[in-house]
């Protein structure tokens, strides 16, 4: 047996990925008026922007139940030594606790540990994946849980937005509040940090947007992976990846992700991010 991982949808994994790591993704809810969705799994991203972009109301999203967490957590451990369960920041969804809850009312036979990444997007990923990998090369449950702690220090998620609405109707807008509205047609640049939004910078085009992110992952560098998210321009993602590739370890290449319904419901079609894990100093 093994250790396994689990992490939710606003990991924005690429499924194949998490298929060949063996990662368990839990997905939220995204709501289109009274239509409820499995982000991921009944909603995939482009049918959301599709209807993101069509206007009328704004879509909202939930966390998973505590009984999602329960029945993922039965059925995954009799088949393990334990589980690792890693996810978005606690101070930007419920669902860290609704996992946190679900352990405390399951019995699986086995310990269950669950990471509060302080992040989102691929910042949560990157965490489930270096878990991922180490469960793969056989690592117990305690060097499992030590790797995901390690990665969570060295993880960074920034993002350059088209606009801030999404965000700021979403409630999700944070330390970032002193961007909306200063500049008509700004490109604000925000981080997660501490578990939060935070300003990271604004620019007055799109490509001077884009020259800043590069110029933080060099600010970041050396790195041990990197990824690129989008939610509606897969050209400037690959754009980007080509330019960063070479802050990686030679023979790595960048991931590029989508940032898909949740995450897509507050960053809004246009969005660019990048997922920054530092190179380990020890």
């Amino acid at each position: 047996m093994t250790v396994r991982v689990v992490t939710d949808s606003t990991s924005d994994l690429p499924h194949d990925l998490a298929r060949s790591l063996d990662i368990t993704i839990v997905s939220l809810n995204v709501h289109f008026g009274s239509e409820v969705f499995k982000d991921g799994v009944d909603l995939d991203a482009d049918e959301f922007y599709r209807r993101l972009m069509s206007g009328g109301e704004l879509p909202k999203t939930s966390q998973p139940s505590v009984g999602e967490f329960m029945e993922t957590y039965q059925g995954l451990g009799s088949d393990s030594d334990g589980i690792v369960s890693v996810h978005i920041s606690s101070k930007l969804s419920g669902t860290y606790n609704a996992a946190v809850q679900a352990k405390g009312e399951v019995d699986v036979g086995g310990p269950i540990e669950v990471i509060d990444t302080y992040q989102a997007s691929m910042g949560v990923g990157m965490v489930a994946v270096s878990a991922a990998k180490a469960a793969r090369e056989g690592a117990d449950l305690e060097e499992v849980t030590r790797v995901a702690g390690q990665s969570v220090e060295r993880s960074q998620c920034i993002s350059l937005f088209d606009t801030l609405e999404y965000l700021q109707k979403g409630g999700r807008i944070g330390k970032a509040r002193a961007v909306v509205g200063t500049v008509l047609g700004i490109k604000p640049l925000i981080s997660v940090r501490d578990g939060e939004v935070h300003e990271l910078g604004k620019e007055r085009t799109r490509s001077r947007g884009i020259a800043r992110l590069e110029q933080v992952a060099r600010e970041f560098a050396p790195l041990e992976e990197l990824s690129v998210m989008h939610s509606t321009s897969p050209e400037d993602a690959q754009m980007l990846a080509r330019n960063l590739s070479e802050l990686l370890p030679e023979g790595k290449e960048p991931l590029i992700a989508r940032y898909g319904p949740v995450i897509g419901t507050y960053a809004g079609p246009g969005a660019l991010g990048l997922g920054l894990l530092l190179a380990s100093t020890s």
